[in-house]
């Protein structure tokens, strides 16, 4: 199984980015996904997370209303529209597949992740 991400970069306060991640090795359809980041100096944050219909979504607090997670089951893809960026925002944005969802989704059994994706936002 891997997980890539993609359509991290550099982008301003107010400002809008799209993040994917490409999902390979697995039957995508039917696993939960979530988005996790890390700053530098900082512990790992949950961020979003979706159920494998994506009928279900779950938001971190500091990105709740400004950040959505969706998928593309025929696409094997999954996103993260983020937008209303603020310079704490700025992190390595990973994408990762869940194998077991008891508990709240920051808890759930997180087992393979991507290499990240940098998001800089900075005037």
């Amino acid at each position: 199984a891997q997980l890539e991400e993609s359509g991290g970069g550099l982008a301003q306060p107010g400002g809008s980015l799209r993040l994917s991640c490409a999902a390979s090795g697995f039957f995508f359809g039917n696993y939960a996904m979530g988005w996790f980041r890390q700053a530098p100096g900082k512990e790992r944050e949950f961020v979003a997370a979706i159920t494998y219909l994506g009928s279900s979504t779950f938001y971190g607090d500091s990105v709740k209303g400004r950040f959505t997670v969706s998928r593309d089951n025929e696409k094997n893809m999954m996103y993260l529209q983020m937008d209303n960026l603020k310079p704490e925002d700025t992190a390595v944005y990973y994408c990762t597949k869940s194998q077991g969802e008891a508990g709240p989704p920051p808890t759930w059994d997180f087992d393979v992740w991507g290499q990240g994706t940098q998001v800089t936002v900075s005037s």
